[in-house]
């Protein structure tokens, strides 16, 4: 099966597709039940679509990953088709991206965190340099006589 021969309300759709991009995760609360939903992009030599993710699957799931979806079903949101595997459903990673695997297996990189650390206290000192230079500028600007709110409310 392809994603180009997918149609909305079709079911028992049994595709490998590629995994393009994960979205943010989204929380939602239906039935007096709690879960988390995200939209992911997948991809076949055909084309593309959106691909609900739930729950556990989101974390599972990474962009670069090849992934099996037996017994799914293609609804139509805001006038795009999408891709899941509603309740019946099973999403199976059966290729994992390299990358995401490596970036998973390293350690942090601890000379890029303090560069970006120092990068962003650099900023945020201009920031409050010119912060102050304004507020200077506006009190040689305007010369505000203080005035005691009792004056104001005994007239």
């Amino acid at each position: 099966m392809a994603i180009k021969d997918l149609q909305v309300r079709q079911g028992n759709v049994d595709i490998v597709v590629d995994i393009v991009d994960v979205g943010e995760p989204r929380e939602f609360e239906k039935f007096g039940r709690s879960g988390r939903v995200a939209t992911a992009v997948a991809k076949d030599e055909t084309g593309d679509i959106k691909l609900t993710l739930w729950n556990d699957w989101i974390e599972q799931v990474k962009a670069g990953d090849k992934v099996h979806i037996t017994n799914g079903y293609v609804s139509e949101w805001q006038g795009e088709k999408q891709l899941t595997t509603g309740k019946m459903g099973k999403l199976e990673v059966v290729n994992e991206s390299q990358g995401a695997k490596e970036e998973m297996a390293k350690g942090p990189d601890e000379e890029e965190d303090r560069r970006i650390y120092e990068e962003a206290e650099k900023n945020l000192e201009d920031i409050e340099e010119r912060l102050e230079d304004t507020e200077e500028k506006l009190d040689e600007e305007v010369d505000v006589e203080e005035v005691d709110v009792e004056d104001i409310e005994d007239k």
